[in-house]
């Protein structure tokens, strides 16, 4: 016949342990129980957030534009055309907001695209 594992103490009696002596009773002023000792974490912070930014020149078409909105920015072509629009008539505009890493691959990625297809674009990338 197979052996049982021991049986478990009734969950009441576990309720009625003592407690150990360090959590007995409150200590008589702050600070004088040294079990209580906690570690502070340092709070950490949200990394620096960088624009991507589209400028304006007399030389890049605006269907070139509206091209790398949608392939690099996932943008749909009402929302591409807006922004291009924008960029035409106020000389820059904002496509989104992303961490360093990120915004400086979308702005590489958005020159190689434009010096492989020979059209000038200028892209950059601005801390927040």
């Amino acid at each position: 016949m197979p052996r049982l594992p021991p049986a478990r103490e009734p969950l009441k009696a576990q309720r009625m342990a003592p407690r150990p002596h360090f959590m007995a009773g409150p200590p008589d002023q702050p600070g004088d129980d040294p079990s209580l000792m906690t570690k502070t974490r340092p709070k950490t912070q949200r990394p620096p957030m960088y624009k991507v930014l589209i400028l304006n020149d007399d030389y890049t078409p605006m269907e070139f534009v509206v091209h790398v909105l949608e392939r690099f920015f996932g943008l749909t072509h009402a929302q591409a055309f807006e922004i291009m629009l924008t960029v035409h008539k106020k000389g820059l505009a904002v496509v989104g907001v992303f961490s360093h890493e990120i915004a400086e691959t979308k702005v590489v990625q958005v020159m190689d695209f434009a010096r492989a297809t020979s059209i000038r674009c200028n892209a950059r990338w601005k801390r927040e």
